[in-house]
């Protein structure tokens, strides 16, 4: 095999070991949920094979449902589960109006039901009631895009200006209970950052929204300022959570997998947290020190990088983080970054 196609390989193994369908059936493994009504939420760009996932596996038993993905991410009907699409990075009218017809679903619930909530990367954007006037929020979020905020500092806006993030879809549902099976795409997996936490109590602060804003320059309206002084849900009683497929898992099936071709992985962390340019220059760095090694070594490195953007640049993060590597790589042998 060429190098290139070992990479592949390897891609493909790893990626296929924290494939949403399976994590989602094995937090449903041997789980039974009370007598009364069933309703299941799927959010975020792999909602798709989340709801089919949790349809295999409890459909007989749900009484509605509603799947909200990204344009282009939906693979067709899944029974009676209502199916929409909307916009990621930034949120569109469909992702308020999907919103809304999910808010709608989850109205009215006793203590005897249930709200079985599929989260994963993506929610962010695609699950929205904003608070402010939609064409604001969409501004905001654009403005927080080409700032080179990360994700935890992003959200820690977003989930202020939303009627749904910060544990406010849990408060929406109550006294129905929610078990949540969240998809992990944030370092550290901290639950009330991936996708805004829907369903988890936020830690963040008002000052630390305050001091973000002030960081990256943003441009709020009165209303929106009005926002970030006002704290989120702080405690919910109501919610059980499942995390599954997060980077860490995800790092460790790279290297299951690069045992089973032959080479010595080293986990450089699982924690990266940098522009993508610097990540891409690091790792070329990495493989000039060990050019003289007769050894077949694999670096891996999990995390979120970020994009400053200059112009009217649209960005991308691994496109960046290929090129800036590629400069570093050029002329060694035997070296692929990927």
């Amino acid at each position: 095999m060429t190098l290139r196609q070992d990479c592949e390989q390897i891609v493909r193994q790893a990626i296929a070991a924290v494939q949403p369908d399976e994590a989602v059936r094995r937090a449903l493994e041997g789980r039974a949920f009370p007598a009364g009504r069933l309703v299941l939420v799927s959010v975020g760009k792999a909602a798709w094979s989340m709801a089919k996932a949790a349809w295999d596996c409890v459909g007989e038993r749900l009484d509605s449902g509603i799947v909200i993905t990204k344009h282009g991410h939906a693979q067709g009907p899944i029974t009676s589960l209502r199916i929409r699409e909307a916009g990621h990075p930034v949120p569109d009218e469909d992702t308020f109006s999907a919103t809304e017809e999910a808010l709608a679903l989850t109205s009215g619930l006793t203590e005897a039901d249930t709200v079985l909530f599929l989260l994963s990367g993506g929610g962010s954007a695609l699950f929205e009631a904003p608070l402010v006037p939609p064409s604001e929020l969409q501004d905001i979020t654009r403005q927080l895009l080409a700032s080179g905020a990360d994700i935890v500092e992003m959200n820690t806006i977003r989930k202020r200006l939303s009627a749904v993030k910060g544990g406010r879809f849990a408060r929406h549902c109550a006294p129905a209970r929610v078990f949540s099976i969240v998809l992990s795409d944030i370092i550290g997996d901290p639950l009330d950052m991936i996708a805004s936490g829907p369903a988890y109590p936020d830690s963040s602060t008002c000052e630390e929204a305050r001091a973000i804003a002030r960081r990256y320059d943003l441009t709020l309206s009165a209303a929106a300022e009005y926002c970030l002084e006002e704290e989120t849900p702080k405690a919910l009683d109501n919610v059980d959570t499942v995390v599954t497929g997060s980077v860490r898992e995800l790092c460790a099936a790279t290297a299951r997998a690069c045992r089973n071709l032959g080479y010595e992985p080293i986990l450089l962390t699982d924690s990266l947290d940098c522009e993508a340019r610097e990540a891409g220059a690091f790792l070329a760095a990495i493989a000039r020190s060990h050019q003289g090694t007769n050894r077949s070594l694999a670096f891996l490195a999990g995390g979120e990088t970020v994009v400053h953007l200059t112009g009217s640049g649209l960005g991308g993060r691994n496109q960046e983080l290929a090129l800036s590597a590629a400069a570093g790589i050029a002329g060694l042998a035997d070296t692929a970054v990927f």
